[in-house]
């Protein structure tokens, strides 16, 4: 795990971490990471594959099904 250091933090935002921290149950650490974590992997955020899957499903998709089919994988030769 990586860690960082928060130099020259304010006092009242120091406060306001702990305040919320103990209104969530947790530790100023655990909050400061929860936070974080929120900010910078949003839930909404769309990812590289689901938007790539998409935009093929858009222009016609692509039929794994049907690629197999047209081009059947053929035993190794080693002579």
């Amino acid at each position: 795990m990586s860690s960082i250091t928060v130099r020259n933090l304010p006092e009242e935002t120091h406060r306001a971490l702990r305040v919320r921290a103990a209104l969530a149950g947790r530790s100023t650490e655990a909050e400061v990471r929860a936070i974080l974590e929120s900010a910078a992997r949003p839930e909404g955020r769309i990812k590289l594959g689901s938007l790539l899957a998409e935009i093929g499903q858009q222009v016609g998709g692509f039929d794994l099904d049907l690629e197999r089919d047209r081009f059947p994988a053929e035993p190794m030769s080693f002579e």
